[in-house]
C-alpha cells in the first residue's frame, strides 16, 4: 500500500487505516465489556465477495451501530466467529467499507467529520432539513446515488433504510432503488440494545 494511495472518494488510505485503528482501539472495551456485544451469524461475512455487498440495518444510535459493524466485520474477516476478542483484527482493517449517512449529521462537529473520513457516503435527506420533517420533499441529489454506486463497485456499503434512530419509522424507498439498479448481495442486520 502506497503512503498516499486514495480510495475512489479521495481519502488517503493510510489515514483511513489509522483512523479505524484508533477509533477501534478506543471503542473496543465499550463493545466487548460494557455493552457485552452479542453477535450471531458473523460466519457469513467471510464468504462474501470483496465488492457489491449491501448491508441493510436498523439504526439505533448515530455512530455506535456503525462502529460496532466495523468491529464485527473486521473480526469476522480475521476468523473470529461471533466475537470481537483480541482487537488486533483492526491492525489491517477492511478499507473498502462504507456507510450511508445524512450529510447534515456528518458536518456537525469534529467527531462526525473524523468518522466521515472513515467511510461515510453522505446523502442529502429528502424528507428532513435541520432535524425537522419537511412537508415539501426535495428531489434526490443524483450525486448521492452515484456515490453509492461508486462505493458498491469498490466494496461493501451499510445503509439504514429507516433513515432515523427512532423505532417503527417507515423504510425509505432509496434502498429498493439501490438494489434494483446495482443488484448487490443483500445482507440484513438487526441491531438491538444500544438504546
Amino acid at each position: 500500500m502506497g503512503l498516499f494511495k486514495r480510495n475512489p472518494f479521495g481519502h488517503i488510505l493510510f489515514l483511513k487505516t489509522w483512523l479505524i485503528r484508533i477509533a477501534g482501539f478506543l471503542t473496543h472495551r465499550r463493545y466487548r465489556y460494557f455493552n457485552q456485544l452479542q453477535i450471531e451469524g458473523s460466519e457469513i461475512i467471510r464468504s462474501l465477495p470483496d465488492k457489491n455487498v449491501l448491508f441493510i440495518s436498523n439504526h439505533q444510535t448515530y455512530f455506535a451501530d456503525v462502529v460496532a459493524m466495523f468491529h464485527v466485520f473486521n473480526a469476522a474477516l480475521k476468523g473470529r466467529e461471533n466475537n470481537i476478542k483480541n482487537v488486533m483484527y483492526l491492525w489491517n482493517p477492511k478499507l473498502n467499507m462504507y456507510y450511508v449517512a445524512a450529510k447534515e449529521t456528518m458536518q456537525e462537529g469534529l467527531l462526525p467529520r473524523i468518522l466521515a473520513y472513515a467511510g461515510a457516503i453522505t446523502v442529502e435527506r429528502t424528507w428532513r432539513a435541520k432535524g425537522q420533517d419537511v412537508t415539501e420533499k426535495k428531489e434526490v441529489n443524483p450525486n448521492d446515488t452515484e456515490n453509492i454506486k461508486i462505493a458498491l463497485e469498490d466494496g461493501w456499503v451499510i445503509t439504514f433504510p429507516q433513515g432515523t434512530t427512532r423505532s417503527f419509522k417507515p423504510v425509505r424507498k432509496g434502498t429498493a432503488h439501490i438494489i434494483l439498479q446495482h443488484k448487490p448481495i443483500v445482507v440484513p442486520i438487526v441491531i438491538d440494545g444500544f438504546r
